[in-house]
């Protein structure tokens, strides 16, 4: 699986970003999908993930209440929505693709495919 992310950009305090990762190959609907992030020279860290068929997803305390990961299997594509976005949302954003669930996706190590990141800034 190849996975491409986009949907970076500038935004202001308080703004909305939708990132998008599409993937190509077909077995695209059978992982589970997430979103990272990660600063220069730190740990890249967990933000969202959703199972394969999209009934069960996973945040990060915080971007709850901000932040929708969905996925659309017919497109190949999954989606972060944030909103309320915060000067701390700056990062640079990857997209992961794995065959395990969600909770291994976003706390062990080993995921199968990595995007290349797309970069958020928010400017206060």
């Amino acid at each position: 699986v190849q996975l491409q992310a986009s949907g970076g950009g500038l935004v202001q305090t308080g703004g909305s970003l939708r990132l998008s990762c599409a993937a190509s190959g077909r077995t695209f609907s059978r992982y589970a999908m997430g979103w990272f992030r990660q600063s220069p020279g730190k740990e890249r860290k967990f933000v969202a993930a959703i199972t394969w068929n999209g009934d069960s997803t996973l945040y990060t305390d915080s971007v709850k209440g901000r932040a929708t990961i969905s996925r659309d299997n017919a497109k190949n594509t999954v989606y972060l929505q944030m909103n309320s976005l915060k000067p701390e949302d700056t990062d640079v954003y990857y997209c992961a693709a794995d065959d395990r669930g969600i909770w291994e996706l976003a706390h062990s190590p080993g995921v199968d495919y990595w995007g290349q990141g797309t970069l958020v800034t928010v400017s206060s």
